[in-house]
């Protein structure tokens, strides 16, 4: 089966993903076009997944089928990002108001559940922190609070993302296609589709879709953020990532002792590429918990 002029091969679960791309659309949030795609029925309970730093929407879209019977599932792009459009500058509180403008514009449910990857999970925290009206839970993965999350730290050092290659092949850019951070272990099915849908043409080739001006973000402290949530939230690990045993514990503290720290095992920091059925497991118990459960309260 033809996906895009490429061809790609998984298990089942994965190839039936790929068979339900969902709808794609776009809503403008101060002037920019902010690019998402949906599954499942509008106005069912609501599910919105955020990439990391330099990622975008596929990172998400072989996982967000498995989730379209019982909820609306978002993917998005942030601006900066995928097929979103660019901004002069970019603004953690700016990434926030994308999220809820998608939220609207989607026609879900109101209070949905938020779901966020590195960078996504700092954007995820803000808008749990800053829009707890709108927000009904966050999940936040692997994004470090207690030091800065590594897209942004690599972008500051000028290294990997400082200027993009142009390769003259959509084929040979996606062979040289890795993570920030590097980790051991892909799934190769998953990395040759997300690497594949992270390019666009330019002069010359192909490059990578995100804007490199967007590593250098104004953003607040991540540790003043977590202390204002007052919905639902819990941390996903991993054991080869970023959110160690001590930075998961500080991030419990902070959370008022009252959010659970999910460990996934022989995943690295990019679980959904290494572990992906883990993942969806470990969201699918939590978000099955949260439905017919009592959240706890802070102290």
């Amino acid at each position: 089966m033809s996906f895009e002029s490429a061809e790609f091969d998984g298990p089942t679960w994965f190839m039936r993903s790929l068979a339900n791309p969902g709808e794609q659309r776009a809503v403008e949030v101060e002037g920019t076009p902010v690019n998402y795609f949906t599954w499942g029925k509008t106005g069912a309970p609501g599910l919105v997944l955020i990439h990391g730093g330099g990622a975008n929407a596929y990172w998400w879209k072989f996982l967000a089928p498995e989730f379209a019977n019982e909820y609306q599932v978002v993917a998005m792009d942030l601006s900066g990002h995928g097929d979103s459009g660019w901004r002069p500058e970019y603004t953690l509180n700016t990434w926030t108001d994308e999220v809820v403008a998608v939220i609207e514009d989607s026609g879900m449910a109101p209070k949905p559940i938020i779901v966020g990857h590195s960078m996504g999970g700092f954007v995820t925290i803000a808008t749990a922190a800053n829009h707890c009206d709108k927000i009904g839970g966050a999940v936040v993965l692997d994004s470090p609070v207690s030091k800065p999350d590594p897209e942004v730290e690599q972008g500051k050092r000028g290294l990997d993302f400082k200027d993009p290659k142009v390769y003259p092949s959509r084929e040979l850019a996606t062979a040289k296609w890795r993570t920030v951070p590097a980790q051991k272990n892909y799934e190769p099915y998953i990395k040759q589709y997300v690497a594949w849908h992270s390019l666009k043409p330019v002069d010359g080739g192909w490059t990578w879709k995100f804007d490199r001006r967007l590593f250098l973000p104004k953003r607040s402290e991540p540790g003043e953020l977590l202390a204002k949530i007052t919905c639902r939230v819990a941390v996903f690990r991993t054991e080869f990532g970023l959110v160690t045993d001590d930075i998961g514990q500080y991030m419990y503290e902070q959370l008022g002792r009252v959010a659970p720290v999910i460990l996934i095992p022989q995943a690295g920091h990019h679980m959904m590429l290494d572990q992906p059925m883990l993942l969806l497991t470990g969201l699918r118990t939590l978000l099955a918990d949260w439905e017919h459960s009592v959240p706890f309260t802070r102290e």
